[in-house]
């Protein structure tokens, strides 16, 4: 196996695309280097990208943030700035893994894993974020809620890879929170998983939603119906109940050891409720 770490992206594209598939790109490791070394994956190539800059930066400007694909974990967290715009990001974030995987960890590649019940994701796809992508025919932009096609796929093409991601610029009272039931309080995977964007205007009226739910469907859902729920109303009892109802109705969740179906779709309304309440606070109002 061979291991290249180029100093721009360029470079990186470059042996990409020049790899036939048979490359992989690394940032954090923490879920390619399980998967190597349970034989899963046989890599001829790793590509590690922790030395390309533009990979790796936290910008604030004009138009939103702009956050590395290999911004790590534990850099988002303790950004004090990004914290303050999108703490609902940073809740999924801090659900990865302990203080030393979140060390190693990044956005990127819990994104690029695709794993139904990656934690970072339903955050990202509330918030309305967008992936960059470079790939050996120039850039492009696609919204994450389209990112995931199933679980371990992406809509990538061979050679591409995400460069970063693009958060907007938020209107004032707004607030987002992501929230998760699992059966171990820590470091481990979400049975559900809820995420909640909101704004308010001047009279307290939700005049913007997104939710997004994890672990019920084959990738990361975006519930419009959930988000209509809220939107038009003071987010009251009433509209939270709609709100939840129309969560749990959206579930396509399968049976595991880690719950069952019926079981998902009730705990997703749920989580939906309590993340939106938290959204709500947030914003500068409680319920």
């Amino acid at each position: 196996m061979r291991y290249e770490a180029p100093k721009t992206l360029e470079q990186a594209v470059q042996l990409l695309s020049g790899a036939n598939g048979r490359a992989r790109v690394l940032a954090g490791g923490t879920d390619l280097l399980i998967q190597m070394r349970s034989g899963r994956l046989e890599p001829e190539l790793l590509i590690d990208i922790k030395s390309i800059a533009e990979m790796r930066s936290i910008k604030a400007g004009a138009g939103g943030y702009s956050v590395g694909a290999a911004v790590t974990c534990m850099e988002l967290i303790e950004d004090e700035g990004f914290a303050k715009a999108w703490p609902g990001i940073v809740d999924g974030v801090k659900y990865i893994g302990s203080v030393q995987v979140k060390g190693r960890a990044t956005m990127g590649g819990n994104l690029c894993n695709a794993s139904p019940a990656a934690d970072s994701v339903p955050s990202l796809i509330a918030a309305g974020a967008v992936a960059c992508i470079a790939g050996p025919n120039g850039r492009r932009e696609v919204p994450v809620d389209s990112f995931v096609t199933g679980p371990g796929k992406t809509m990538l093409a061979p050679g591409e890879l995400v460069v970063s991601f693009l958060l907007p610029l938020r209107a004032p009272h707004s607030g987002d929170a992501y929230l998760r039931f699992t059966p171990r309080t820590e470091m481990d995977i979400a049975v559900v998983g809820a995420a909640v964007n909101l704004t308010l205007d001047k009279k307290g009226v939700c005049s913007h939603a997104r939710v997004c739910l994890g672990a019920v469907a084959a990738r990361a859902l975006l519930v419009p119906e959930a988000a209509a729920a809220l939107t038009g109303t003071k987010v009251d009892a009433a509209a939270l109940a709609k709100m939840a109802a129309a969560a749990s109705a959206a579930c396509k969740p399968i049976d595991d050891k880690r719950g069952t179906k019926e079981y998902r779709i009730k705990v997703a309304g749920v989580m939906a409720g309590r993340a939106a309440a938290m959204a709500l606070e947030r914003a500068g109002r409680q319920v």
